[in-house]
């Protein structure tokens, strides 16, 4: 390659000094809207869908991943990004609490999207944003139903360990579960049943099924005994992939039918206690389910097309948790790991 000339290196500069004065520019604060960015950068739905399906052919896994990345990001502080915030100011990030610690994942994919995003429109389309076509993108790439995603959210500039280590658990009871849901605004019951059913794809590690405080195979509760909810057939089975003592970060699919196709197959696994996890489960199986979240249970197990809607509004619902929307209070960040430095 051919050295730059000096003008050509000084034009460079300038140009990197535009993209970087564009970041975090915006007017007054506004609702959310599917068009937000019709305008001013009009292939971006088209932008992250090509960088997922790229993604998606070296990682199987990606689709369930980046949905996981945004609920995560929601339900802490709203839905701003600052799950993808890294620890470069001194301050400890989302990324570090211990339900995002070694298993929440996705993050170059993320960064794939913001760089491809950066070069189409510079400084426009924000990394929240980002998370929340990732999330819609990823359910319909798997099969699942298709949203309208609102949009026009900006970055926040804080991340919270403590409120990332607050997230809902996979060996909560549906009390907690109801409780979680319920403090960030999704009081209605059936945003808890139709968000778990993300589970229908994507992979659990040993640790949230065989070791405490989770343990459902050899000492649940401390009884010395196996979870009684889970399918004996189902356990046995549980029990070879997760043995005692054993390698707890051996993954396992959330769901043992359809384990990468976004379908109701989470619901009809919760109706003969195939549930993985103690907070599906739950939703079926607890005393307390009975007559709440139960018969929500049984109207997606039979139906899909009953699940798929529920889904995508739940989905709208979540999107709409405290999203940033005041310049005085966010950005659109340039690097979606670190705030813009205003220097």
């Amino acid at each position: 390659m051919a050295s730059s000339t000096p003008r050509a290196s000084s034009a460079a500069a300038v140009l990197a000094v535009v993209v970087a004065a564009l970041c975090g520019i915006h007017g007054a604060a506004a609702q959310l809207v599917e068009d937000y960015y019709d305008d001013t950068c009009p292939d971006a739905y088209d932008i992250v869908k090509q960088t997922l399906i790229e993604a998606h052919q070296s990682d199987t896994r990606i689709y369930a991943s980046l949905i996981r990345l945004h609920f995560h990001d929601c339900f802490v502080q709203g839905c701003d990004g600052s799950i993808l915030l890294d620890n470069m100011t001194g301050f400890q990030t989302e990324k570090e609490a211990v339900p995002n610690m070694g298993s929440a994942r996705g993050f170059p994919v993320v960064d794939a999207v913001k760089a491809a995003l950066e070069d189409a429109c510079p400084g426009v389309v924000s990394c929240a944003d980002i998370l929340a076509l990732a999330a819609e993108i990823s359910v319909e790439l798997s099969g699942g139903p298709k949203w309208g995603v609102l949009l026009g959210r900006l970055d926040g500039l804080t991340s919270s360990i403590a409120g990332a280590n607050n997230l809902p658990a996979p060996f909560e009871n549906l009390t907690v579960l109801e409780r979680k849901f319920s403090d960030v605004g999704l009081k209605d019951l059936v945003d808890l049943v139709a968000l778990s059913g993300a589970h229908t794809f994507g992979r659990v590690q040993c640790k949230n099924i065989a070791d405490p405080p989770a343990d459902r195979l050899y000492n649940f509760s401390g009884t010395n005994r196996p979870d009684p909810t889970l399918n004996s057939a189902y356990r046995a089975f549980l029990t070879q992939r997760c043995p005692q003592n054993g390698n707890s970060s051996v993954l396992n699919d959330l769901d043992p039918t359809t384990p990468d196709t976004f379908d109701k197959n989470y619901y009809t696994n919760l109706e003969v206690n195939r549930g993985i996890l103690t907070s599906d489960q739950e939703l079926k199986s607890s005393p307390l389910a009975q007559g709440r979240t139960a018969p929500i249970v049984d109207r997606f197990a039979q139906s899909q097309d009953a699940f798929f809607a529920s889904f995508a509004q739940s989905m709208i619902n979540m999107g709409n948790i405290a999203p940033v929307t005041d310049p005085s209070l966010g950005e659109v960040r340039c690097d979606c790991k670190m705030v813009n430095d205003d220097s």
